[in-house]
């Protein structure tokens, strides 16, 4: 078998996802997976670590994209105005790049403890890095917190309404209607 394989991760991802729908996470191994992708279960670990991480692959360059617009959104924009605009424009690349299976990838993650554990870590390395990114635009700390947490928050409950969309919404009208639902319920009407 050739040391690279083109196509190998794209092939991986599906296979776990297909596996784990069929027989639940719990049930499958690296060696399930590898098989199902035609491929060797050295070669799986090539890339990834472990078999949950498949599911995760690429979630580490969200938190420094997400910074980086915080960091470039307009400099006269209040905090939260900031962040929204930063996650309304890395969020429509997301929802790019997740494409097709993010349903199905995300009933796997609902189903099974220890990937939700992993998706709160990766919630609160977005919240950080937007909370530092705040810093960095000399917000207090104390503001940059909260409204680093209210946005995170905001984040999944659009991701989560994008994905029951089935395509009949941009992510930046499901951020809106949450958004605009936050605000609502913030003057209490």
């Amino acid at each position: 078998m050739a040391r690279w394989d083109p196509g190998a991760e794209e092939r991986l991802k599906r296979a776990a996802l297909e596996l784990y729908l069929e027989r639940g996470y719990d049930n499958v191994t690296v060696t399930h997976i590898a098989e199902r992708a035609g491929l060797t279960r050295r070669s799986y670990f090539r890339y990834f670590p472990d078999k949950r991480e498949v599911l995760f692959a690429g979630s580490e360059r969200l938190p420094p994209a997400l910074a980086e617009a915080v960091l470039t959104a307009d400099p006269n924009a209040a905090p939260l105005a900031a962040v929204l605009d930063a996650l309304a424009r890395v969020g429509a690349q997301l929802v790019e790049h997740v494409g097709g299976g993010a349903a199905e990838r995300r009933a796997v993650i609902d189903a099974s403890p220890e990937l939700r554990e992993r998706e709160r870590t990766k919630a609160a390395a977005i919240t950080e890095a937007i909370r530092d990114a705040l810093i960095q635009r000399q917000v207090n700390a104390a503001t940059a917190e909260l409204v680093a947490q209210l946005a995170t928050v905001a984040c999944d409950n659009a991701f989560r309404r994008w994905i029951g969309a089935k395509g009949r919404a941009s992510f930046g009208s499901c951020l809106d209607a949450v958004t605009g639902e936050l605000r609502a319920a913030l003057a209490g009407t």
